[in-house]
């Protein structure tokens, strides 16, 4: 099936700020499509007639189409219902549907004063049953913001849509506003989810931003943002906590011949989603802050190490030491950028640059060294981190000291490919334009670097190999299964 932009895509005469304009209404409508407890369709223009390019249903009461309407043509289903709209402006009527009666309206959705579109509406007429208070100012806002789509006003570009996390739906609650922001109408959800903030009073009657302000426990003034949603004069969202209770809330201003007269103002109870959030939100900081104290602890070790070699006489011994230091320092570093976010994996390739640049600005070496950093290591989760970046250190290292005593280059390259059933390969190359290899070299008797990075690399499922590299130098490459990282 076809998607809205792919038949915004294909319409004619529509450029790209119409196609905003459609998208934002499609993005939003499911407050009109709730308010009128109707479906709700969008036609554009097809081949010489109209064409449904999206298709809503509401939330609050029973659907009127179980089938999706999406692209089908509209006098196929509706006769001429559209056709009548984008010649006169507006058409409705009433049809039967087996025992049913479906009520049928259609506008014209405009942009600058040209049509871009039809937006229909469609509701099943109750069977002479005395409309309820709700469903009379439902009925009423919806009309309200059906003329506002057809005229351009609503939604307002820069009004929120509703796909955040937690934003308020018709049926959480719902008010609607005067232009001084009195409250004429709170469905019983809105009441409710405004007395769980503790206002105990009534809310029809009061001025909603006096009501917010109000409220036991309300420290100081109210945020800007606040006021001009619970005053109903941005399109705007904006929430209000107080002790253990949050509401969020977003209005729609309603405008009429350039003049706001109102607002409906949308509220949903939003404390159970707090507290969980919050509840996340510690465990993260937690876990951030393990990594920092093992960061921290492992300097802590870096440096006592440090002190002992300096008073250890034997100079192979002041050596073992340097190189459990700079061990110690590799996953300080590591744990260091995992400290730095709430993540348990880490962007590799920013720690791979600055482990090369910390062992060449510590090289003992008669010259320049030159390095360079190719391809992408990605996201390594923590487990992998340290295992990874002790193999990249210990290669460099032994590059610099041993193939390029007085100077040369480094070069690191790194593929990280998905293979079959899913498995996460990283495979990375060192070269450097030293010496090469010395002769009858062979990992397995060479000394504790070597020993220390083919055991690592074995226990990530991986391999490693060592060759003369072309013209001259040595080339190390080993390849690793690394642990999937979550999205």
């Amino acid at each position: 099936m076809r998607t809205l932009a792919d038949y915004l895509r294909i319409t004619p005469g529509l450029d790209p700020a119409d196609t905003e304009r459609l998208h934002l209404l499609v993005e939003d409508w499911h407050l009109l499509a709730d308010l009128g407890f109707s479906d709700l369709v969008l036609w554009v223009a097809h081949e010489g007639g109209w064409i449904a390019a999206a298709h809503t249903r509401p939330i609050t009461g029973p659907m009127v189409f179980v089938e999706d309407v999406v692209g089908q043509k509209a006098h196929v289903v509706f006769g001429d219902l559209v056709d009548r709209a984008a010649r006169d402006g507006a058409s409705e009527h009433v049809r039967e549907r087996g025992q049913d009666l479906i009520h049928e309206r259609a506008r014209p959705v405009r942009r600058g004063g040209r049509m871009i579109g039809i937006l229909s509406i469609h509701d099943q007429l109750d069977s002479g049953r005395p409309q309820t208070r709700l469903e009379e100012n439902y009925g009423a806002m919806s009309d309200e913001l059906f003329a506002m789509a057809a005229d351009g006003t609503w939604p307002a570009p820069a009004s929120p849509s509703g796909g955040r996390h937690g934003a308020p739906r018709v049926g959480d609650g719902v008010m609607r506003l005067d232009a001084g922001g009195t409250v004429e109408y709170a469905s019983p959800n809105a009441l409710s989810a405004v007395r769980r903030l503790g206002h105990q009073g009534p809310i029809e009657g009061e001025v909603l931003v006096q009501v917010i302000g109000n409220l036991p426990g309300q420290a100081g003034n109210l945020d800007e943002g606040v006021a001009l949603v619970a005053m109903g004069r941005a399109a705007w969202r904006a929430d209000v906590q107080v002790g253990g209770a949050a509401l969020a809330m977003r209005a729609v201003p309603l405008v009429r011949q350039r003049a706001r007269h109102g607002a409906i103002v949308v509220v949903r109870d939003v404390s159970e989603l707090r507290r969980r959030g919050s509840e996340v939100m510690t465990k993260d900081q937690t876990i951030r802050e393990i990594h920092h104290r093992v960061k921290n602890n492992l300097q802590t070790v870096a440096a006592l190490l440090r002190l002992q070699s300096r008073r250890v006489p034997d100079g192979s011994a002041k050596e073992a030491l340097a190189e459990a230091v700079r061990r110690v320092g590799v996953i300080a570093m590591i744990y260091e950028a995992l400290s730095t976010g709430f993540a348990e994996a880490l962007d590799f390739d920013d720690v791979a640059v600055r482990g090369l640049q910390a062992i060449v600005e510590v090289a003992s070496t008669g010259g320049a060294i030159d390095t360079r950093v190719t391809g992408s290591f990605g996201m390594v989760r923590a487990e992998d981190a340290t295992a990874v970046g002790l193999i990249l250190s210990e290669l460099v290292q032994n590059a610099v000291e041993h193939g390029i005593p007085e100077g040369g280059s480094v070069h690191v390259d790194a593929q990280r490919t998905v293979e079959a059933e899913g498995v996460d390969i990283l495979r990375v190359t060192v070269v450097d334009d030293g010496a090469g290899l010395p002769t009858g070299f062979r990992p397995s008797r060479a000394g504790l670097g070597t020993r220390i990075v083919t055991s690592m690399v074995h226990d990530l499922g991986g391999q490693i190999r060592w060759t003369d590299a072309e013209p001259r130098g040595t080339r190390v490459r080993f390849s690793v299964r690394l642990r999937g990282v979550e999205v």
